[in-house]
């Protein structure tokens, strides 16, 4: 018999996995309680794959070896309960890929902020080094799917908490843990500790031979580390004191000391600009250094990089207004960095579904940036509720178009409509990328 793999939830890293899962020699049987979309459904009619979609059989699931749960599913939904119960074994993607990559290397991105822009970034500089590189996880194809059907030598993952859920014996070469904020608490129980625990559970099978990079600069990881037993090479960045090994910024230079390279380079030359972005930049840069990536290619790559679709991206100029996409802060602390960088007064479009937000995180820098707020959710209670005493004028719509067109009419030349919802997508949009892309369409027909 050969080894039966169930996998719940047919979307991105679902079918990536049944389509490795199926190369390897498994029975894959897909399961999703929603509809798979019609290009992931053919592509289980091209590969043989058995599947389900709009229910979970459970004579059927419950037959599993193996149960591969993708990160978009709950533990509370009564599917899992019954695999927990029966005391199936369930895994994530990443870990499936994971134990077919050969001896390829990994650097694993995770935090709560700036992991897509900083696995980006790790990217870029890789291939501008000429490594034979895929970017994989939740930012680009899934790793399960590059590991089927194009490997690489090096795989740089951005790497959710809830994929880390589910890992047993996956390890990262270079494991980079960028900051940890309040996200995601609606999964993790209410309880900030849980999600603490999941974000470290990055460099709990590495050894000595590995590499561990995190932001010696955040309360939250400088309070845990000292609770956890490390078998890891620590790789602290900081932009509050010099470091022996790491990386750390002074004055206007960053400094990355890795074994004998020592690289320097002015922040003035980084192609991302903001607080924020000197560390994701730091990380990605002693990453770099640590695979053995010359200096002058780091710099030339920093140099260069282009920054993300819907993250903080410009998208046009209307009399005078400018409009920003930031359609990928969907939670509170990314709209924190987003307000932080606003120079000018600013029309802010908030709204989607809540995880649990807390809004005072940013109250005080909507009271000294924001003349109007404009909600784009279907509930928008808890939004007004926090900011009715602290903006003069808050509006609700219901729609991308109708968003846009409220914000234009409430802002004066000079001013910035700001897109940065600190919200999930789903209650209005497909996702997060949908959003964006139906914020820019409207900004268009103004």
């Amino acid at each position: 018999m050969s080894h039966r793999l169930v996998i719940l939830g047919g979307g991105k890293s679902g079918i990536g996995a049944a389509i490795l899962g199926k190369k390897e020699g498994y029975a894959v049987f897909v399961s999703d309680g929603g509809m798979i979309k019609p290009n992931y459904k053919q592509e289980l009619f091209d590969n043989g794959i058995d599947f389900e979609e709009g229910q979970h059989t459970a004579a059927k699931i419950l037959d599993a070896d193996e149960v591969m749960k993708s990160p978009g599913i709950p533990e509370k939904n009564e599917m899992v309960k019954q695999v927990r119960a029966e005391g199936i074994p369930v895994i994530s993607e990443i870990e499936l890929a994971y134990r077919f990559k050969g001896n390829s290397k990994i650097v694993a991105i995770t935090g709560s902020n700036g992991k897509s822009t900083t696995t980006a970034l790790t990217y870029h500089i890789c291939t501008t080094a000429g490594m034979d590189c895929a970017m994989v996880g939740n930012i680009g194809i899934s790793f399960a799917r590059q590991v089927a059907t194009d490997p690489k030598a090096l795989y740089v993952v951005e790497v959710s908490s809830f994929q880390l859920d589910d890992i047993k014996d996956f390890r990262a070469d270079i494991a980079m843990l960028l900051n940890i904020t309040e996200d995601h608490l609606d999964r993790y129980g209410y309880r900030f500790e849980n999600y603490i625990n999941s974000k470290f559970r990055i460099i709990e099978n590495q050894t000595d031979k590995d590499y561990f990079i995190y932001c010696q600069d955040d309360e939250v990881i400088m309070q845990q580390l000292p609770l956890l037993t490390i078998h890891t090479n620590p790789l602290p960045f900081s932009m509050k004191q010099e470091v022996k090994k790491g990386g750390y910024i002074k004055g206007d230079q960053m400094m990355l000391r890795i074994q004998e390279e020592r690289v320097s380079m002015s922040i003035y030359d980084f192609a991302l600009k903001g607080k924020h972005n000197n560390y994701n930049t730091m990380a990605a840069g002693i990453a770099a250094a640590t695979l053995g990536i010359r200096k002058e290619k780091i710099r030339e790559a920093v140099n260069n990089f282009h920054s993300l679709a819907h993250r903080m991206e410009f998208v046009a100029m209307v009399r005078g207004v400018e409009f920003v996409n930031d359609s990928k802060a969907t939670n509170v602390n990314s709209a924190w960095f987003a307000l932080e960088s606003m120079n000018k007064p600013t029309v802010l479009v908030l709204g989607g579904v809540d995880k649990g937000n807390d809004y005072t995180l940013i109250a005080e820098l909507v009271k000294e940036k924001v003349k109007a707020i404009v909600c784009m959710g279907v509930d928008n209670k808890k939004i007004i509720e926090a900011f009715k005493d602290i903006v003069p004028v808050i509006v609700e719509t219901d729609s991308a178009k109708k968003a846009v067109n409220t914000a234009f009419k409430l802002a004066t030349k000079g001013d910035v409509v700001l897109l940065s919802p600190a919200c999930a997508s789903f209650d209005l949009f497909k996702n997060y990328e949908d959003r964006g892309t139906q914020f820019k369409e409207a900004v268009k027909e103004l």
